[in-house]
């Protein structure tokens, strides 16, 4: 049904022929071969990882090639974060050329060669998909793994700035797709027909949407026609695939032009259903722009970024809406808290496929927030020995930023933490000011009842105080 809606929305009435014609046509073509001086990648700016893994290849007889966002990247005079290979060695051949080789993957088998650190993604030259490649009922390829030629691959890859192949040997890039005249133009197209390669794989129109907002490019009016019609089937693609993505976007060093992209693209609804309701109070979206603001500038920076602060903040509205509900039926603020934060995260693990050690990094922020409200005693002392007194920290002075709660309590502990230990005993004999609303007591106190609404399978965090 869905295929068939969607073909007569956009018209297109036989998309695996138009395809097919897509592949008969690459074959013919043959890539155009551009020298050092026609498309000025810098060499210094690629990883000699990348090239002892293509000459290594090379010098056994096999094609070897830097490949995908790492090609576009140095095209653009950036240093790529990531570098891939193109073979057209088998992953088990690859595996016995490298001491540090593992083969992974379901879908399409890949080998990840480690050098210390240094991971490189190698992958064998992608045949043309075959028609009875096992699909869901949407048309969503589960497993393809089919090898093929380079000319093959070319077609296999999703946008044409992304289908380049560089040589670090010759110094040659081969281009199948007109990427290099895309960069130039400064356009996010699609290779083959856009309504069949979001049915493939939907989480393409995720990549869409990351890659226009972090180049900074258009996107081309075929490329974009399709996704607000299509974007339901999204939600047939396992979570933990969306979660990545998802993952990828916020940590891009562009996450708020993501954001705003999968607004305009209306992808928005069922990914991060939690920023529609967030952005619709002053004080989340203040928190949230902040939050991702700041990890945007880290990115940048080359700063590391945790996921687990990330999602925090993301969600740290819903802990405090629910926090404050906990402490009106009666509950005192600590365990309030460990049940808002039992609730939230229970709702948003199966929605957003955290991770086991994101989520308890979240607990670790979240229960550390009402520790900061207690400036007497051996307190403070305690808490400087925590060993995520930083994130906690760093959360704690986005909620000042944002009008949360009072500046001047960051800023205490701004001295506290930077202070020596004369400092540290002036800062705690003044008095504080009367403590926030949220760790105020409730007027009326019923009998403290017993934690009715565990976390399933869940470790708490460690009640605090």
């Amino acid at each position: 049904m869905i295929k068939k809606f969607i073909r007569k929305i956009l018209g297109v009435k036989n998309p695996d022929d138009t395809l097919d014609q897509g592949k008969a046509s690459a074959k013919k073509n043959k890539p155009k071969v551009l020298s050092a001086k026609e498309h000025g990648i810098d060499p210094a700016l690629v990883s000699n990882n990348a090239i002892r893994i293509t000459q290594t290849l090379q010098d056994n007889g096999y094609k070897a090639f830097i490949v995908g966002g790492a090609v576009r990247d140095l095209l653009l005079g950036v240093k790529p974060k990531d570098f891939d290979v193109a073979t057209n060695a088998t992953p088990e051949q690859v595996k016995r050329l490298f001491r540090r080789a593992f083969i992974i993957g379901r879908r399409f088998q890949i080998v990840h060669v480690m050098f210390g650190q240094d991971l490189i993604e190698v992958t064998t030259f992608r045949g043309a998909a075959k028609h009875e490649a096992p699909k869901d009922e949407h048309g969503r390829v589960l497993r393809d793994n089919t090898f093929g030629e380079q000319h093959e691959d070319a077609v296999r890859r999703d946008f044409t700035i992304n289908a380049m192949y560089y040589d670090p040997a010759s110094q040659t890039v081969l281009d199948y797709h007109g990427g290099i005249a895309d960069i130039r133009k400064k356009t996010l197209r699609i290779i083959g027909v856009p309504e069949l390669r979001y049915r493939e794989d939907p989480v393409r129109m995720l990549r869409v949407v990351r890659f226009a907002a972090k180049l900074k490019f258009t996107i081309d009016d075929d490329t974009r026609a399709p996704i607000k019609v299509m974007a339901p089937l999204i939600n047939n693609v396992p979570s933990a695939r969306v979660f990545d993505e998802m993952l990828k976007l916020l940590m891009s060093g562009h996450a708020m032009a993501c954001l705003q992209q999968l607004r305009k693209e209306g992808l928005h609804h069922g990914l991060m259903p939690l920023l529609d309701v967030v952005l619709e109070q002053p004080l989340g979206e203040r928190f949230v722009t902040l939050a991702l603001a700041n990890t945007d500038e880290r990115v940048q920076q080359g700063k590391t970024v945790s996921p687990g602060f990330l999602f925090a903040s993301l969600l740290w509205h819903q802990v405090l809406e629910k926090w404050e509900a906990y402490k009106v039926s009666g509950e005192l603020p600590i365990p309030a808290l460990h049940l808002a934060a039992d609730d939230v995260l229970n709702t948003q693990t199966d929605a957003l496929a955290l991770q086991r050690k994101i989520g308890t990094d979240m607990r670790d922020i979240w229960a550390m927030q009402p520790r900061f409200e207690k400036r007497v005693g051996k307190a403070p002392y305690k808490l400087l020995e925590n060993n995520r007194l930083r994130a906690g920290y760093d959360f704690l002075l986005l909620r000042c930023a944002s009008g949360e709660i009072d500046a001047e309590l960051g800023e205490w502990w701004t001295d506290f933490i930077n202070g020596d230990e004369q400092e540290r005993v002036r800062l705690l004999s003044i008095k504080p000011k009367a403590k926030s609303a949220e760790s105020a007591p409730a007027k009326k106190r019923r009998p403290r009842r017993s934690p009715h609404r565990q976390s399933s399978g869940k470790p708490k965090a460690a009640p605090t105080e």
